[in-house]
């Protein structure tokens, strides 16, 4: 879905270019939704990295934490969407939400069927890309170049 593959491609590019030290885990979660909820016991802190539709020019940059995250989820552009935030809601209920959530992402131009980013998302990735590495970094994760 052009656009709303951002997150897909942030997370390769990681999983490509740096060595995460134990303890992080890298994860496309794709569609899964619910399917996720065992991956959030004992997770202490969740980054997801998405486009988001956060009202702004295409390729705006976007952070979120906290409850501006399900509240931002309320306007899906895709059904994974609905799914993170069901997954959110039903991992708070179980006691197992992260004590930290933060979306870091971007307004899509496009979410056609389509395997490109637009030229709006595309422009603004290595700076997304840099912004979830800087957002690690503050959690005191500094993974070494491969």
């Amino acid at each position: 879905m052009s656009d709303d593959g951002v997150g897909v491609r942030v997370v390769q590019r990681l999983a490509a270019g740096y060595r995460f030290p134990p303890g992080v885990s890298l994860l496309d979660g794709g569609t899964l939704g619910l399917d996720l909820l065992p991956r959030l016991e004992g997770v202490e802190r969740l980054l997801v990295v998405d486009a988001i539709d956060s009202r702004e020019e295409p390729g705006t940059l976007v952070r979120l934490s906290g409850e501006e995250v399900p509240v931002a989820l309320a306007t899906r552009l895709s059904p994974h969407q609905m799914g993170l935030k069901d997954l959110l809601a039903v991992a708070d209920l179980q006691g197992n939400c992260p004590a930290e959530v933060v979306l870091v992402g971007v307004q899509p131009a496009c979410i056609e069927m389509g395997m490109e980013l637009s030229s709006a998302v595309g422009g603004r990735f290595d700076e997304l890309t840099q912004r979830v590495l800087d957002e690690l970094a503050a959690w005191g994760v500094e993974p070494l170049s491969c």
